[in-house]
């Protein structure tokens, strides 16, 4: 009961929002209010998935911008692309990327999916996202916090 009072007590206590620039311009501003997101495995170690799923968690809850994951890329309006491409994936990222409507956007999400990361050079990988497809935004890290990819789908729509 004590600690059923202290909740009581202490209420809602959540972060408010980083502020942003007046500057800033959304990357798709056709995109307002909210983005759903299609996330592709082109061949990760993993360790950006596990923060992919802690962004979207109850602790950085990046559906409160409007980013929200789906399962169909047809449903989707970006990519969310985590991994160096393979060879094996490099043919099914691009036709995740053609199933996709327009307009249509492309986030490389971690250093291996930006310039191959510690998988540069290696005989399964292809090259980087962006020597495949248009890539529209890129979250540095290996493997990036989930504040950085928070803030990284806050810049593809206006919230």
């Amino acid at each position: 009961m004590r600690l059923w009072r202290k909740i009581r007590r202490t209420g809602r206590v959540a972060e408010p929002a980083p502020p942003r620039a007046a500057h800033d311009r959304p990357l798709a501003p056709e995109l307002r209010g909210s983005v759903q997101l299609r996330h592709v495995d082109a061949g990760s170690c993993n360790g950006c998935e596990i923060e992919i799923s802690s962004a979207f968690g109850p602790v950085y809850d990046a559906e409160r911008y409007g980013a929200r994951l789906t399962a169909s890329p047809r449903h989707a309006d970006a990519l969310l692309v985590t991994g160096p491409v393979t060879r094996n994936m490099a043919v099914p990222l691009r036709r995740t990327y053609d199933a996709v409507p327009e307009p249509k956007l492309v986030v490389a999400v971690g250093d291996c999916a930006r310039n191959c990361g510690v998988f540069a050079g290696a005989y399964g990988v292809v090259g980087a996202v962006a020597d495949v497809l248009p890539v529209s935004l890129e979250v540095p890290g290996c493997p990036p916090h989930p504040e950085a990819i928070v803030a990284a789908l806050r810049e593809l729509t206006d919230r």
